[in-house]
């Protein structure tokens, strides 16, 4: 298995699963120019995705989604709400454009969406299973039972450490803005990502802390919030922060 970081943050988010000879993309959320540019440096081209999977509607993630799949005619796989809610989603061909209620499977490789917290129409990590395991775990602002089930035993972990809450509290966001985000549909905190690994009764080969705000975050801070919460109960996991540019892999 192999997973690659293109781009993590406000900004943009795209990562790359390749998992028994099944190439998938996660979230489109940069330009289709980039995306092909980062894909290229991992010698991957956009002509070989089998799919394009996308957690939600918002531009972040979904940016570059259009151009890729009218040059490339990649099928794109979300749930209902979100393919209804994609910006300018009428300009995607109808038989690119596949709805998912469960779990499905591409080749050998197993997907299981499962249900995410956030303000968004109708937002989803994804469990990608075959030899090994990725779940992908981002823009949520609670872990419930069901997203922890879903992180639980992944060999790679992609999760949500968006902000420190006291930097958020103290910075220059409007009251509304960091309502949101605090909120239960809003997006996790460092601390948060630190007990949601707590619970896990299946430790990961490997963390990646993702969409790090900005403003109201630091790669270093989240690193060491979650490593200092794990280690005070014994726990010692392979964690690396993601930068907005991305460039981080992992190979199993």
């Amino acid at each position: 298995m192999r997973v690659s970081i293109l781009a993590s943050g406000s900004k943009g988010n795209a990562v790359y699963v390749e998992l028994d000879g099944i190439r998938l993309l996660i979230d489109a959320g940069i330009s289709a120019a980039r995306i092909k540019k980062s894909l290229t440096q991992y010698g991957v081209v956009p002509q070989s995705l089998d799919a394009v999977l996308v957690t939600h509607e918002h531009i972040d993630h979904v940016r570059g989604l259009r151009a890729l799949c009218k040059q490339y005619r990649l099928p794109v796989l979300a749930t209902r709400g979100t393919l209804e809610n994609i910006e300018d989603a009428a300009s995607l061909a109808d038989d690119d454009m596949h709805s998912i209620t469960g779990e499905f499977s591409i080749g050998s490789v197993r997907v299981q969406p499962f249900a995410t917290s956030h303000d968004a129409a109708e937002p989803c990590g994804f469990r990608i299973e075959g030899s090994a395991c990725c779940t992908l775990a981002t823009d949520l602002g609670v872990v419930t039972d069901s997203v922890q089930d879903a992180i639980d035993g992944a060999d790679v972990l992609v999760l949500e450490a968006n902000h420190d809450p006291e930097m958020l509290r103290r910075g220059g966001y409007p009251w509304p803005l960091k309502r949101r985000i605090l909120s239960n549909r809003g997006h996790l905190a460092n601390n948060e990502a630190a007990w949601a690994l707590m619970r896990m009764k299946k430790h990961p080969r490997k963390v990646y802390l993702a969409h790090l705000s900005e403003e109201n975050n630091r790669p270093g801070l989240a690193h060491d919030t979650v490593h200092d919460i794990l280690s005070a109960h014994g726990v010692v996991l392979d964690i690396e922060s993601c930068l907005p540019e991305g460039g981080a892999e992992t190979i199993i």
